[in-house]
């Protein structure tokens, strides 16, 4: 397939911003880069899709996600609102995964997957609970990434909060659905080790999951000190931060992922540098909370591989990024905190190295031949001159959510003129208001 009469933002180390562009596909893969009279003339026979003048872009990818959170949206939760982050765990998160069953997952999931492909957003890296749906629930999961067409890392979060059977269980399903995936570059699925925080992990279990994760050869995927709880907890079992405790136990290393981190001291923030830790930063999750604002800048410039999630709110990675650009700035109260390109760098760079973890092969978050086909159609024209050097701030400031009208994932067209053509948006839609308001009542 080739697409013509774009703008091409290419993205990667060499940016190009290629005026009435073209980028020819072959298989799942970007073959070239050019003018449209380049590519038409060389290619006269291909499949052809004009792009009439839209802007043309890596697709957005999300370092951590929750997709079984999807049930939430407009729940009024029973009782007193929660003043604390353990109470938001307490009153709403552990009451709702609760009562989620493998049909619900399998909705929750494509809910999430529909909201992914509309926003351009074409790899994912999951964390799933659902404590009473725990066996088979990552390939009911996998079976709507598969339909959907996206790419997805997927795990289990074991915790000791619901006992040790449950946690027993949650190691089970995550070495299980490990075993099942080939670690092949075309896969649209990985996986991970889920845990869920140091404060609903007891030694024994941390040491059961790292004997089962070094069989594997997988990293983990955990929440790390998102709150200040999670640092008292840790204090209290074993006179450490979180972050020395996770070191300690095994936890930590380059291909795991230490969620949020907004509570870490200097001390902590060197062993993630040192160990290769990935951090995911949510910045909307984080205010929504009420939890604080990590201090990424300060991990970056430590060394720390930082990258960047929406901890299940929508798969709308140009929110996210707004939305981190904003935060640091009121929080430091310094306009010079967090510009544009240090979020686009988080965004396109940062989680295409971290997708790399499940994909070792996969080049995403640029057009350039040997890439995924992962890209974007915006319907942009802006009002002001558009530069490779100017585009973070474009983004920040004049991209919508409503501008995206194409998705394609590894060369596959997943949404054309925003019509999705893998998912049949209406009856997920309608299903998924049934089966909320039956989690709802369960509730």
């Amino acid at each position: 397939m080739l697409i013509t009469h774009a703008r091409v933002a290419t993205l990667g180390s060499e940016p190009q911003l290629v005026e009435d562009g073209a980028v020819l596909i072959r298989g799942e893969t970007i073959a070239e880069i050019g003018t449209t009279m380049e590519l038409t003339t060389r290619h006269p026979r291909e499949e052809r899709w004009d792009a009439e003048g839209q802007l043309v872009m890596p697709a957005a990818i999300c370092g951590h996600t929750h997709f079984y959170g999807a049930f939430a949206r407009g729940m009024a939760v029973p009782g007193e609102p929660p003043t604390n982050f353990p109470q938001i765990l307490e009153r709403l998160w552990w009451r709702l995964d609760k009562v989620l069953t493998l049909e619900d997952v399998r909705y929750s999931a494509l809910v999430c997957l529909v909201d992914a492909i509309r926003h351009g957003t074409t790899t994912l890296i999951d964390h799933h609970a659902s404590p009473n749906a725990i066996e088979g629930s990552l390939d009911v999961i996998a079976e709507a990434v598969e339909q959907a067409g996206l790419r997805a890392s997927l795990c289990y979060e074991v915790t000791d909060r619901d006992g040790s059977e449950r946690a027993r269980a949650g190691i089970d399903e995550n070495v299980r659905f490990a075993r099942s995936q080939p670690a092949t570059r075309n896969s649209q699925l990985a996986a991970s080790f889920g845990l869920h925080a140091s404060l609903t992990l007891s030694d024994e279990t941390l040491a059961d999951c790292v004997a089962a994760a070094s069989e594997l050869g997988v990293g983990f995927h955990i929440h790390v000190a998102e709150d200040v709880a999670d640092q008292e907890d840790s204090l209290r079992k074993s006179g450490k931060r979180v972050v020395h405790r996770l070191q300690e136990a095994g936890v930590l290393g380059s291909k795991t992922i230490a969620v949020h981190c907004v509570h870490v001291d200097e001390g902590e923030i060197e062993v993630l540098a040192r160990t290769g830790t990935w951090v995911t930063h949510q910045p909307r999750s984080n205010m929504n909370n009420g939890v604080g604002v990590a201090p990424v800048e300060e991990m970056m410039w430590a060394g720390v591989r930082v990258s960047l999630g929406n901890d299940g709110f929508s798969n709308n990675m140009f929110s996210e990024m707004k939305a981190a650009y904003l935060v640091h700035k009121l929080a430091r109260r310094d306009p010079r905190a967090m510009p544009g390109d240090r979020v686009m760098r988080l965004a396109y760079d940062n989680n295409a190295q971290l997708a790399r973890v499940f994909w070792p092969d996969l080049v995403l978050a640029q057009l350039a031949p040997g890439a995924a086909a992962d890209l974007v159609f915006l319907d942009y024209h802006p009002t002001t001159p558009l530069t490779v050097g100017n585009l973070p701030w474009h983004l920040l400031f004049g991209f919508e959510a409503s501008m995206v009208t194409g998705t394609v994932c590894a060369g596959r067209v997943l949404m054309r003129d925003r019509q999705l053509l893998t998912l049949d948006e209406e009856a997920i839609t309608a299903r998924s208001r049934e089966l909320a308001a039956q989690m709802w009542r369960r509730i």
